[in-house]
């Protein structure tokens, strides 16, 4: 089966692009640098960020459905990030290579599935949930420290 990976949409992250570190914090928003193997996964692009460049840490709603499974975490978005990062069948470079958690939701956004795989060997587990018919949709999230990764669709 095949499968697209989406980065998330830049549009709702771009009104704090630039914005002082102090407005930032006010919104409950860092600024982050990233250093030499930053392990920053920007959720627009799917990509590590590069030394020097800057991420806004945040929270995001990733999971908006009024269901037991609504859920938000704490995402990096590369400042500037301005298109959203489509991947068919294959894994994104910052997906690739970690620990991912595989969470498989109905189209009433219930969660019907899951599993853990390294990013490397998550298209057959992908192609497994997508196969059945209960699966509207999966989430990605990087399974240590949990967070949200990306949106995979059936292509």
């Amino acid at each position: 089966m095949n499968f697209i990976v989406i980065g998330l949409d830049p549009e709702p992250f771009s009104k704090h692009f630039g914005l002082p570190d102090a407005d930032l914090a006010k919104r409950g928003i860092q600024r982050i640098r990233a250093g030499n193997g930053s392990g920053f996964p920007d959720r627009v692009e799917l990509r590590d960020l590069q030394q020097g460049e800057y991420a806004l840490l945040l929270n995001h709603i990733h999971l908006p459905s009024e269901t037991p499974y609504r859920a938000c975490h704490a995402i990096f978005v590369r400042e500037g990030a301005q298109q959203a990062a489509r991947y068919e069948g294959e894994m994104p470079p910052s997906l690739r290579t970690r620990l991912l958690s595989l969470r498989a939701f109905s189209a009433g956004h219930m969660m019907v599935d899951a599993d853990v795989s390294e990013g490397v060997d998550a298209p057959q587990v992908i192609a497994r949930m997508l196969d059945n018919p209960e699966v509207g949709y999966l989430h990605a999230h990087y399974a240590r420290p949990g967070c949200f990764a990306a949106l995979i669709r059936r292509s």
